[in-house]
């Protein structure tokens, strides 16, 4: 474990790198870990909804650039560069991605996923209404794949690479053109956000947040 000022340091070392130095290589024992941290993230109910395509083909990066336009500068100089998809359909209660899950991930017994598959059914019915629409329970998968996204981005500051986040992109546009690349079957899968691994050129801003008593309330 770390001490305070130490975890402290690490988010005020992460910032939305604009530009990364192309000559720098993340080592891949870094980037598996970082990979690591993501597969590990805590998701609704354990299942899981996501996938991370690691991009480093150049002709796919270019292939991406007309259309993601948050990333001029991230895409052709970052070290690495990930797209998290999230699975659509799959992630419903009578989804084939969640019965795999609970019979061949957790191997639950039935009588266990029985009273899981109940809970969870009601869930997505009533408690957060998610099944009204396939946007709804996308988005609700989307939820999910920011907290990996987010250990991630934590996981490389703590090794000392830097990141950015990227929501700029046309996600028609880019969805197929990953579907193009065979990377994403559109009818199973959406691109929840891209990001960007990779050390930074420039020197990082100042950071600017608001105040603690202004995002902060005890009751």
């Amino acid at each position: 474990m770390i001490d305070r000022q130490t975890l402290l340091d690490v988010f005020h070392f992460r910032h939305a790198c604009k530009e990364f130095d192309p000559a720098r290589k993340i080592p891949a024992a870094d980037f598996d870990a970082i990979l690591e941290a993501g597969r590990l993230s805590p998701s609704s109910f354990g299942y899981e909804p996501w996938r991370f395509v690691v991009i480093q083909a150049p002709a796919l990066r270019d292939r991406l650039l007309p259309v993601t336009w948050g990333a001029q500068k991230q895409l052709p100089t970052a070290s690495h560069y990930v797209a998290i998809l999230v699975r659509k359909g799959g992630m419903r209660y009578d989804g084939e991605h969640v019965r795999h899950m609970l019979h061949d991930v957790y191997r639950f017994p039935p009588e266990r996923i029985e009273g899981r598959s109940k809970v969870y059914r009601k869930f997505q019915e009533s408690d957060f209404r998610l099944l009204e629409s396939e946007r709804a329970l996308f988005d609700w998968s989307c939820k999910q794949a920011y907290i990996a996204l987010g250990n991630m981005m934590t996981a490389a500051a703590m090794l000392g690479v830097d990141s950015c986040p990227v929501e700029g992109y046309e996600q028609a546009a880019a969805e197929a053109v990953l579907a193009g690349a065979r990377v994403l079957d559109s009818a199973e899968w959406g691109l929840a956000v891209m990001v960007a691994f990779g050390y930074r050129v420039n020197p990082q801003p100042a950071k600017v947040r608001q105040p603690v008593a202004e995002v902060v309330q005890w009751v």
